[in-house]
């Protein structure tokens, strides 16, 4: 069974609607989302923020209802400074599920520190298919639970584009249930009832890309372990290697090719809800996030994209392919089990001082496809 994702941005139409009315309301409206997507002759060193709700459908959810916010700016509004991102995300769901999710990515003055991590809390289900490569290809179980994410990078520059330093991550699952369960349904060997863990670890990072909201050239390199251990509250002693490398090479004025190559690899006994995860809105579009999952995940993708055409100064488009797979303890490494993955997408650039773009990406995979919505580049 796969899960359908709807997303609508309500935003586009209100300026239309605000248009149509004529009140007091929608002329206020229509102001506002008017200076968001037409603001080029105002300084672009200002910091912006913008707000607007969003409705999904998935099966194991029903229809969700939810507000995102996004304020980027640069420190001192400088823009010799990079680009530094904080965003928040709220949702209902019919099924009496919430969540709340914050994310940033800041640097401080002359680039000096960089502060990138994220918090989730959340009640929602996940549909797990079971550990491995050749997991099966519908869900065994929906697991509910109460979810808590706390994952911070603390980097300060040793040499310009270098950083180095502390890694935490603190994750718990909580109040574990399993549902629609199917006839194959084997609890997860590790974890099944739910584990808190937390990881201390360093990690180096290359990073030379003025704006991580729309890459167009540079590097960036990351490398980090983090080791979770009963000494720091953790339930499960074990380790995690993260590598993440991209490169962005301008063809020319309008047009970018993307690649990035990611390992996660564990070592020691993880519960299976800190295991690599294949899928998501970033890496792998297409899958479900968590459809495989396993101690290690290797992953490559490539995309070519156009911001914007040559005929227009707003929209664009790009093309992606990845491929990647997860192994094990109980599987190795094999190149002929490479799954793939490819899409498309059409870019609006919503803040044009800032060279943003927000994003509809379509992916198609062996089992599927997958619908997506954000706003930035998802690498």
């Amino acid at each position: 069974m796969r899960a359908l994702i709807i997303v609508f941005v309500l935003a586009a139409f209100l300026p239309l609607n605000a248009q149509e009315s004529g009140s007091k309301t929608g002329l206020s409206l229509y102001t506002y989302f008017d200076r968001l997507l037409n603001d080029t002759l105002r300084d672009p060193a200002r910091p912006k923020l913008i707000n607007y709700p969003t409705i999904a459908y998935s099966p194991e959810t029903l229809w969700e209802l939810g507000v995102s916010s996004l304020y980027i700016y640069s420190a001192k509004n400088d823009l010799s400074n990079r680009l530094s991102e904080l965003k928040a995300f709220t949702f209902y769901t019919l099924e009496n599920q919430y969540g709340l999710w914050l994310d940033h990515a800041v640097y401080t003055d002359e680039n000096l520190w960089f502060f990138y991590g994220k918090v989730r809390y959340q009640s929602f289900p996940l549909f797990y298919y079971g550990v491995g490569p050749d997991s099966p290809k519908e869900y065994t179980a929906l697991i509910d639970g109460n979810y808590t994410l706390v994952k911070e990078r603390f980097l300060r520059a040793v040499l310009p584009s270098l950083y180095v330093g502390l890694e935490l991550d603190y994750q718990r699952l909580g109040n574990v249930s399993y549902q629609n369960t199917s006839t194959n349904f084997q609890a997860p060997e590790l974890g099944a009832n739910g584990s808190t863990n937390l990881g201390l670890g360093l990690g180096i990072l290359y990073d030379n890309i003025h704006n991580a909201m729309n890459p167009r050239k540079g590097v960036y390199s990351e490398w980090a372990f983090l080791n979770y251990a009963e000494a720091f509250g953790s339930d499960f002693s074990f380790t995690s290697y993260i590598t993440d490398n991209r490169l962005y090479q301008p063809l020319d004025k309008n047009r970018v090719l993307a690649a990035q190559v990611y390992g996660q690899f564990t070592a020691g006994e993880a519960p299976f809800n800190m295991l690599a995860l294949m899928g998501g809105e970033s890496l792998m579009r297409g899958y479900y996030l968590g459809r495989y999952r396993d101690q290690n995940l290797v992953a490559a993708q490539l995309e070519y994209r156009i911001l914007p055409f040559s005929f227009s100064k707003k929209w664009g488009a790009s093309v992606f392919l990845a491929t990647g797979q997860v192994y094990g303890t109980q599987t190795t490494f094999e190149w002929n089990a490479m799954l793939p993955t490819a899409g498309a997408g059409i870019r609006y650039l919503i803040f044009p001082e800032k060279d943003i773009y927000t994003r509809i990406d379509i992916a198609f995979t062996r089992e599927g496809s997958g619908v997506y919505f954000f706003i930035g580049e998802a690498f």
